[in-house]
């Protein structure tokens, strides 16, 4: 395969995640959160994330989804992950668990951004969600990460006025603050 120019191009996808991609999508995950969570949480809890901890998490929940909507997908390069999101019915009091869908997780491997991974798995979620018939999706981010609204402001996704603070340890001692953004769902 190769561009009009003549040069290479990527063998790139996105598919829904299986059980044995449980390692990869950690992997993805623990170096996404170290940089994510760097200043946040203190340096040894940053260090100390291993992606074998997460991957059997991964890999319940790949074999068992809480719900039949619940869906895994992961952007690939050849055959590595390079990022991975989670599509579900929204479960904010505020949003119709039947007509609104959520990006409950979004994220590419910060080795592998601005190469169409991230741009290739929204595409998917938008349409993962449209055939799950949901009319609207919602995607909650940290209010610190203007990279990422931008990319996703770039897409079309907006603030509803939805706000949060999460408490990571449980005792108000590191909070972080998310907004949530919308979009549109309905094909024009």
């Amino acid at each position: 395969m190769s561009t009009p120019g003549g040069g290479p191009t990527a063998d790139v996808s996105v598919r829904v995640g299986w059980a044995d991609d449980a390692t990869g999508i950690a992997e993805v995950q623990v170096r996404a959160w170290r940089q994510a969570y760097a200043g946040l949480l203190p340096e040894e809890v940053v260090a100390a994330m291993d992606p074998s901890d997460f991957a059997a998490a991964w890999h319940t929940s790949l074999n068992h989804p809480k719900d039949a909507r619940n869906r895994v997908l992961v952007a690939l390069e050849r055959n590595t992950i390079r990022g991975f999101a989670i599509t579900a019915p929204a479960e904010d009091p505020d949003c119709d668990p039947i007509l609104d869908g959520e990006v409950s997780e979004f994220t590419v491997d910060p080795e592998h951004n601005r190469h169409g991974h991230g741009s290739r798995l929204l595409q998917a979620c938008a349409d993962t969600l449209r055939a799950d018939r949901f009319t609207r999706a919602v995607l909650w981010l940290n209010s610190t990460d203007d990279v990422l609204r931008g990319f996703l402001a770039e897409a079309g996704w907006a603030a509803d006025g939805a706000f949060r603070e999460l408490d990571l340890h449980g005792d108000g001692s590191v909070t972080v603050k998310q907004v949530r953004l919308h979009t549109d769902l309905s094909e024009s």
